[in-house]
């Protein structure tokens, strides 16, 4: 007990609330550009669903004005890729799950200080059992794969953890 209190004293986190690290005194606009789908397989809400998505994440995690043109910060890209597969095989031969996956390619420019400029691919998975069909549980995966992005495009433009 003694040792942990004492190695718990020897290190300090320093973090904010809203998970980002922003200096606002330079930086107070983002332009987020709307992600077109460029995935040969589509499901019709995923599009609407992730850009109103990635703009709230941005609105409410941040205290950054959203623009339409000239901001700060620019993100902008496109849905790339959205695919199913078989992910494991029953003992009979068939296919007890299936992994649905979701790609999307993010362009962010940071025109405050441009040495953090990058394009990168984001990419999150879900899977469900090969018994229950994909229009039974496409919305509620779409959804997690979607935040699950938004939080790592957050996390990888303005949290600098």
């Amino acid at each position: 007990m003694m040792v942990a209190a004492v190695m718990m004293t020897g290190c300090s986190v320093s973090y904010k609330f809203n998970g980002a690290s922003i200096d606002y005194t330079k930086t107070k606009t983002i332009q987020i550009a709307e992600f077109p789908i460029r995935s040969s397989y589509v499901w019709g809400p995923m599009g609407p669903l992730f850009n109103n998505e990635l703009k709230d994440k941005f609105n409410s995690h941040t205290r950054l004005e959203q623009v339409k043109r000239n901001g700060d910060l620019k993100l902008e890209g496109e849905i790339t890729r959205y695919e199913q597969r078989n992910k494991s095989v029953s003992s009979e031969g068939y296919s007890a799950m299936t992994e649905l996956s979701m790609t999307v390619n993010v362009r962010f420019t940071n025109n405050v200080n441009h040495s953090e400029d990058f394009e990168q691919q984001f990419t999150a998975m879900q899977s469900y059992e090969s018994t229950q069909s994909l229009n039974s549980v496409q919305e509620e995966l779409v959804t997690q794969m979607i935040k699950d992005i938004c939080d790592q495009i957050f996390n990888a433009t303005v949290a600098n953890w």
